[in-house]
């Protein structure tokens, strides 16, 4: 398996295991329903998941079209890194292609743990850059294979 490839539980397994106990303590288990919106763009973001089961569509809206799908994230991918950041609003909208169990994290109890204990904050935080990283890459190719130039977007 590629790092590209590789889950968040994947890139969590570099936290110790106290340190990954202590995140795990603030989980609680969640489950959505088929079709289920999770959050919509711009709305406050205060939390985030890493899905155990099922599929998430993130979408991203473009104007005068209907929300452009950028991404499909499955079992072990983080849900949700807007948290990490002032404003603090979510960049996309997220919904629930199947139905969805998820360890549910309160954003800003993971904050807190991040300044209370910098190491942890550390590994956690570049883990989230990672994965952040990587969807900024997939939402841009995704974008150009929608609306560039040979994209079923525009007019040709």
């Amino acid at each position: 398996m590629t790092s590209r490839l590789m889950t968040m539980t994947a890139r969590l397994d570099t936290l110790s295991d106290e340190h990954r106990e202590r995140l795990m303590a603030l989980a609680h288990e969640v489950r959505y329903a088929a079709g289920a919106r999770l959050f919509e763009e711009r709305e406050r973001a205060d939390r985030f998941w890493l899905i155990r089961e099922g599929d998430v569509a993130l979408e991203l809206r473009v104007p005068g079209r209907p929300a452009a799908v950028i991404e499909n994230l499955g079992q072990g991918s983080l849900l949700g890194w807007s948290w990490l950041f002032p404003p603090r609003r979510w960049h996309m909208s997220a919904k629930a292609l199947t139905g969805v169990r998820a360890w549910e994290f309160d954003a800003a109890e993971v904050r807190r743990l991040c300044e209370e204990d910098p190491r942890f904050g550390y590994v956690f935080v570049l883990a989230c850059a990672e994965v952040i990283g990587h969807r900024l890459e997939d939402a841009r190719t995704r974008l150009l294979d929608l609306y560039g130039p040979y994209g079923s977007g525009l007019p040709r």
